[in-house]
């Protein structure tokens, strides 16, 4: 009877401990109906995982490796491309070199045949100025002579007029005296004809000094004129040089910003690239760990029914030996109530001894269910803190390793653009000392005046060597002319038709 009581509080205990605890148990015995599913899926699950990771690195490193190539892919191209920039404008310079060369050899022969042709010119204008003053020589001579023979033939006949007159004079005489008069006027005639070959022969050299003076004046004239055209030309050439040089600075220096844009750009790109998909690997990586963490705490939830049938059968016999204990008392009080109550009270004795019983064995049952119920709650409770302490735990430290990622990026990024900053600054003392090399601060106009100026200077030195040995050679033939008796031949007037 007492047993049976027993029996049906423990009943009774299990059915009121609720219909989740009937749940757990049936899902607790779908998994122990095979002991060995939870482990083979486990170790399925945790090489999926590995799978998924390699896989995963493998695409971040593969990624990592395809950015280097772009960036290097890049950085060569924009070197051939600034080779072949550098290339071209160093032939232009080279180019525009060779031209000046050329211009300048083609205006020395120019010159040079100039000068030729008005030397002989010159020859020729001297010759024929020389020709032109012997055949008015020439003329004036026979015009002379010509006088004198009629002037000798007035005299002559005059003289023979005068001793045909004189009739006292013997004719012996008359014939000595015409042969002497003969004579006095053939000598003078020589003599006057010597005069006038004489002042013949000083104009003509006189004036041919005075031609030559003024040939060599022409002559100094197109040689002042020849390296005045020369200097020009190189002034020119210089002044193209330089507008050459900057518009070739200023084209390295668009180049050369324009590829660092390109370069950093496509920097900038790659690294948004690879953050997002750290961000994104990161991301799947949180929602993974969220994931396991159910799964284990489903797991905990199935195992759980086991753990609890476990202290519920310790629960049941610590009530059965409890049982078996107030069976003992009783039938020792029962025996020792029959000893000393008188037989008419054993009935009444007997029914309040197992009233008393009945009531302790369903007090017993009371506390063992409510034992049960405490110890579910217990459980459930402490299960549940800790599974919300774990998620508390992992969101933390999910948590964490972003801040850490955000931090990571941000850093990366920071370090990115100060090195692009660090490049820009280094271009830009590139193109400075580039700029500075041409102008020295805002010298290349500095630069183009000291080079005309020097030029300037080698004009004026040139032209003034020029002038000097022109002076010296003016002078010279000066004294020569001097020295020979013919003046100052720089205040001889030519004939306009003697020489051009």
């Amino acid at each position: 009877m007492l047993v049976h009581l027993a029996k049906v509080a423990i009943m009774f205990g299990l059915r009121s401990s609720g219909g989740s605890y009937e749940k757990m148990r049936s899902e607790y015995y779908l998994d122990v109906e095979n002991p060995f599913c939870p482990q083979v899926t486990k170790q399925i699950h945790e090489h999926e995982q590995e799978s998924e990771l390699r896989e995963q690195m493998s695409g971040y490193k593969r990624m990592r490796r395809q950015h280097q190539k772009q960036l290097i892919a890049l950085e060569n191209k924009l070197k051939a491309e600034m080779d072949e920039h550098r290339l071209k404008l160093q032939k232009e310079v080279e180019t525009q070199a060779n031209n000046a060369y050329i211009e300048l050899e083609k205006l020395a022969k120019r010159h040079a045949v100039h000068s030729e042709k008005e030397t002989k010119t010159a020859l020729a204008d001297e010759k024929k100025f020389q020709q032109q003053i012997v055949a008015q020589q020439k003329k004036e001579l026979t015009t002379f002579l010509d006088n004198q023979k009629k002037q000798y033939k007035l005299c002559k006949e005059k003289i023979k007029e005068e001793m045909n007159e004189d009739h006292s004079t013997p004719k012996k005489e008359k014939q000595e005296r015409l042969s002497k008069h003969k004579e006095n006027m053939q000598h003078s005639q020589a003599e006057e004809e010597a005069h006038l070959l004489s002042q013949q022969r000083v104009f003509y050299d006189r004036n041919g000094r005075a031609f030559k003076r003024k040939v060599m004046i022409k002559k100094h004239d197109l040689e002042q004129e020849q390296i005045r055209e020369e200097l020009n030309k190189k002034k020119t050439q210089k002044e193209m040089e330089h507008a050459m040089l900057i518009r070739h600075d200023e084209s390295m220096q668009e180049l050369e910003y324009r590829q660092l844009k390109t370069l950093q750009k496509l920097r900038m790109d790659l690294i948004r690239l690879q953050h997002q998909t750290e961000l994104e690997n990161q991301i799947e990586y949180n929602n993974r760990r969220e994931r396991e963490l159910h799964r284990k705490h489903v797991l905990e939830l199935r195992q759980q029914p086991k753990n609890l049938k476990a202290l519920e059968l310790q629960i049941k016999k610590q009530f059965q030996d409890t049982c078996k204990v107030q069976t003992k008392q009783y039938k020792a009080l029962r025996h020792h109530q029959m000893e000393v109550t008188p037989k008419a009270e054993h009935k009444t004795v007997l029914k309040a001894l197992k009233d008393e019983q009945t009531r302790k064995l369903a007090i017993l049952a009371e506390q063992y269910e409510q034992s049960i119920n405490e110890m579910m709650a217990s459980q459930a409770l402490r299960l549940d803190e800790a599974q919300e302490a774990e998620c508390q735990a992992l969101r933390h430290q999910l948590q964490q390793e972003m801040e850490l990622l955000n931090a990571y990026q941000s850093k990366i990024k920071m370090q990115t653009e100060a090195q692009h900053e660090r490049e820009q600054q280094k271009l830009e003392q590139k193109v400075s000392l580039r700029r500075a090399h041409l102008e020295q601060k805002n010298i290349v106009f500095l630069q183009i005046e000291e080079e005309l100026v020097s030029i300037q200077k080698e004009r004026t030195d040139r032209i003034k060597h020029l002038l000097e040995r022109q002076e010296r050679e003016i002078d010279t033939f000066d004294m020569e002319s001097m020295r020979l008796g013919f003046g100052n031949l720089g205040t001889l007037d030519l004939p306009k038709d003697d020489y051009r």
